[in-house]
């Protein structure tokens, strides 16, 4: 009898901790900011917003910036936390590199409608794929570059449209090898609802993909940057970006980050 009542609080202690991690999971993963405090205008540099619509009718900002003689289209996704504005240096700077670039603020982030959910991100990611997709110029590579979780967010995109590169940065295997670098949070995560398994979402995928991480990552470290690169098939490259923290990549003067990018993006329109 004992037995059965202890099997009994076990049960219902996982249900009763399935429940609260499933209703505390988004504010863990997602930190977005509302509104737009700065946009390439501030910077002088021209640009256009647009709305896109997911297939759930949610209604997604975005921005496309375009330069004269653009080399390639660059569709970026940005991490779980802030909004365009404060990606606004990387996607300036990788106008100056004259690639034409398509950003987009997830649902509940910045001008965007909803809340975020996995799911709800796939379906923006695929949304903006699509998009970019119906703008696409012969000749011109089409690269989806995604940063920290927007690297599982890229990859959600290549399901709908297959880019010719893909660069994933500062990215892990999937959330639950990120939880179990804290081994409370790894725990918790058993519970948890969201995967983001970034390898199994690129499973088949076959274009090159450049894998680019911090050596001194606090976030997510450089070791699950290197487990991610030795899961994926196909051609592949591993950048480590010596001494850069999480966010250390943003400087446009950063050359052991922005040069082995721009090899990369160039490379694939030979």
């Amino acid at each position: 009898m004992k037995v059965l009542w202890l099997l009994l609080v076990i049960v219902a202690a996982a249900v009763a901790l399935k429940v609260v991690v499933t209703a505390l999971e988004p504010g863990f993963v997602f930190f977005p900011y509302k509104g737009e405090d700065q946009t390439p205008a501030s910077l002088g540099l021209p640009y256009q917003q647009i709305r896109l619509t997911t297939p759930d009718g949610e209604q997604l900002t975005a921005w496309q910036l375009e330069p004269e003689r653009p080399k390639a289209d660059i569709v970026y996704f940005h991490g779980n936390g802030g909004n365009l504005s404060l990606w606004l240096p990387v996607l300036a700077t990788l106008h100056r590199l004259d690639y034409r670039v398509l950003a987009v603020d997830y649902r509940g982030y910045g001008r965007s409608t909803g809340s975020p959910t996995e799911q709800g991100v796939y379906r923006d990611a695929e949304t903006t794929a699509r998009h970019a997709q119906a703008g696409r110029v012969a000749g011109r590579p089409l690269v989806f570059w995604g940063r920290s979780l927007g690297a599982a967010i890229a990859a959600a995109a290549t399901r709908v449209v297959t880019p010719d590169g893909l660069i994933l940065e500062a990215g892990f295997p999937d959330k639950a090898s990120v939880a179990w670098t804290q081994p409370v949070l790894g725990l918790l995560n058993v519970f948890a609802s969201y995967r983001f398994d970034l390898v199994d979402l690129l499973r088949g995928f076959d274009r090159p993909v450049l894998v680019m991480h911090g050596e001194a990552d606090r976030i997510v470290p450089f070791a699950l940057g290197r487990r991610l690169f030795e899961r994926l098939g196909g051609p592949k490259q591993f950048v480590a970006v010596p001494q850069a923290d999480h966010n250390d990549f943003f400087d446009s003067g950063h050359k052991a980050y922005w040069e082995p990018a721009i090899r990369f993006i160039e490379a694939l329109g030979r």
